[in-house]
């Protein structure tokens, strides 16, 4: 009797199927422990050795034990478990084997940093910011002009893993850091193999370990998802109905989880309902049915991220600089991404619109640049602020958390990747 790999779809014989499909991974010791799981399977048991490494000694079990349940009668054979049984295996190779991702520690928080200089601005100004953020910023000998996207992945992860303890205990195996590019190319191969964004996938042909493709908001929020957390997507578009990357997940026509951060509605002068039932843990009420007014493409964007920053600040707040409960931003545009902390609004006056400035982290600058302006109180505005004259793209994409950890039939529909599209 034979079964279909779940990697590499192969047919190969129950008996070796764990084998096969560890053999995925390529690192040695999981070779040499596919290769006992393997010989175990074939031939008669034999007690463990004493002086064996425990380690070793727990994975033969493990693996025998998965052998022995592929290799069970018809009438007991269940091909699901065994295929899960393998997932959950080559997940605790990849928690074993993943490496902790650099990057320049700053003494203090860099969040810290920046909120004093916001403090130091003029009383006109309101700033909201996330709580904790590392930058990681791209590296020349690793991954200059391909790496943003995961460099933005783990700003993300250094948020969620300091500031929400839930997170913590699901992500990344429960490991309690940032993984390396090579480590997050794997969780996210992992992600694909199990059902999220499988259109998405396809592009790829499932393998993205060790390449240089770029990755966008999609890959963030399926990897992300995967392990339970309600990662979401918007499209700011001033062309078409369509977003980035036309084709790889459904667009909604702005309904539900994003439209809550709108100012104002733009299709037709009329408020739009929100009605995405799947979305109904975000944690801020629709209110965009008031203000119905004009505008241009990136005032309806900034706008949105203040609402969205806003929204996550406890009470009415009257202070200067506010820390929001709320994820940074994944901001995707075409040719490069960043990682949006926080926001300022300066109040317009005689009939003038709101200004804003954008505060931004990007992968291409160096933390340690960063980190000096802040503490110098010197040149810091060219490095984090980007105002609204800098948003000439048509076209844009947000990808941010919501809290709580998805259950298991809520898992289903997240591996359905969506977004909802806001006309700019």
């Amino acid at each position: 009797m034979s079964s279909s790999c779940p990697f590499c779809n192969l047919n190969v014989p129950l008996a070796d199927l764990e084998w096969h499909a560890n053999n995925h991974f390529e690192e040695e010791e999981l070779a040499r422990d596919a290769e006992l799981a393997h010989q175990i399977a074939i031939g008669p048991p034999s007690p463990v050795r004493m002086d064996e490494p425990m380690e070793s000694a727990e994975l033969s079990t493990v693996l025998a034990e998965v052998s022995a349940e592929c290799s069970t009668s018809i009438s007991r054979f269940n091909p699901n478990n065994c295929i899960e049984r393998l997932f959950q295996d080559n997940i605790s190779h990849l928690v074993k084997l993943q490496k902790k991702g650099s990057f320049h520690k700053v003494e203090g928080g860099l969040m810290v940093l920046l909120k004093r200089c916001l403090d130091m601005e003029s009383d006109y100004l309101r700033s909201v910011i996330s709580g904790h953020v590392d930058h990681f910023q791209s590296i020349e000998s690793e991954d200059s002009g391909w790496g943003c996207g995961w460099r933005n992945v783990q700003m993300l992860s250094s948020h969620l893993l300091m500031e929400r303890q839930e997170v913590k205990d699901v992500m990344f195996g429960g490991s309690g850091f940032v993984p390396d590019i090579p480590s997050l190319q794997r969780w996210l191969e992992v992600a694909w193999k199990r059902g999220f964004d499988d259109h998405g996938a396809k592009s790829f042909n499932y393998k993205i370990y060790g390449s240089k493709k770029w990755i966008g908001t999609t890959e963030c929020a399926a990897l992300l998802r995967s392990f339970g957390l309600r990662a979401r997507i918007v499209d700011f578009d001033g062309e078409t109905i369509g977003s980035l990357r036309k084709g790889k997940r459904k667009v909604q026509q702005a309904f539900g989880p994003m439209d809550k951060f709108l100012l104002h509605s733009i299709t037709n002068n009329k408020a739009r309902p929100a009605s995405l039932g799947i979305d109904n843990h975000s944690s801020v009420d629709h209110d965009i049915n008031n203000c119905l007014r004009k505008t241009n493409g990136p005032q309806i964007l900034v706008e949105w991220v203040w609402n969205y920053f806003n929204s996550g600040v406890s009470g009415r707040c009257t202070q200067q600089v506010a820390i929001s409960q709320k994820t940074p931003l994944y901001f995707q545009h075409s040719g490069h991404s960043r990682t949006i902390v926080g926001i300022q609004m300066k109040k317009g006056v005689q009939g003038m619109p709101d200004t804003y400035n954008l505060l931004v982290l990007d992968p291409g600058q160096g933390t340690t640049a960063i980190e000096m302006s802040l503490r110098e109180k010197k040149g810091w505005q060219q490095l984090l602020k980007r105002g609204m004259h800098t948003l000439r793209k048509s076209q844009y994409q947000l990808c941010y958390i919501d809290n709580g950890i998805a259950c298991e039939a809520e898992i289903e529909h997240l591996k359905f990747i969506e977004s909802a599209l806001i006309k700019i």
